[in-house]
């Protein structure tokens, strides 16, 4: 399945029945899977074909909770376990982004340079048609995740081969500021078993779509 099918497979959101309703496609995966760079190339297609503020982008990381928060909580050596994420302010935009069509929208990002979320970096404008938001845990049975797949009208599982995964996040955590034997104890023993939990979820999706052979993006600071 190359990138035009899989923007085809986007725009054909836009037609037919309820087609003038806003439509929100969410992207799963597992870390390193391809999530941002699809969600990023499908906006970007979709704006080059409807026109621009068509098509927004809304990610998971910017709900990731700070860094005060998860030294609260004792979680910092967990950072990217779907304990470490305000799911519920999450679920709460994503109905926002269901329901308001005279606003714009703001939307928060993780910003690797700062290792912390920021605020309003993405926006959902009122002419907006196709909203895809991504993150790991969009297919988890646990609660409230249900409530976020039900705002959706499709969920899209990324799939990755584990070895280009791993090599994927190697590199994202050296250039994160780690040394090599750090990066692989962190994609060892956080990376991979959040990257399991998220495998389990892969029935409950819609499709299961490549996450290579896109056009490469700049690194956003995810630390998914």
């Amino acid at each position: 399945m190359n990138e035009d099918r899989l923007t085809a497979l986007a725009l054909g959101l836009l037609r037919g029945p309820g087609s003038n309703a806003r439509t929100i496609l969410g992207l799963t995966g597992p870390p390193g899977a391809g999530k941002s760079t699809l969600a990023r190339h499908l906006v970007a297609e979709v704006e080059r074909t409807e026109g621009p503020g068509s098509a927004a982008y809304v990610p998971m990381d910017g709900f990731h909770l700070s860094a005060v928060q998860l030294d609260r909580l004792g979680l910092t050596h967990r950072k990217g376990a779907p304990a470490t994420f305000d799911t519920h302010g999450y679920v709460a935009l994503l109905r926002r982004i269901a329901a308001d069509r005279f606003q714009d929208i703001y939307v928060p990002d993780f910003d690797r340079t700062l290792d912390e979320p920021v605020a309003a970096r993405h926006v959902v404008r009122p002419q907006a048609r196709l909203v895809i938001t991504e993150g790991n845990y969009l297919a988890s049975t646990d609660a409230p995740w249900p409530d976020a797949r039900r705002l959706l009208r499709e969920l899209w599982y990324v799939e990755t081969d584990d070895a280009l995964r791993e090599e994927r996040l190697l590199r994202r955590h050296r250039d994160g500021g780690r040394d090599e034997p750090t990066a692989r104890r962190w994609v060892t023993g956080n990376d991979h078993p959040n990257g399991e939990h998220v495998k389990a979820g892969r029935p409950l999706c819609t499709r299961t779509v490549p996450g290579t052979g896109l056009p490469g993006a700049p690194n956003r600071g995810s630390v998914l």
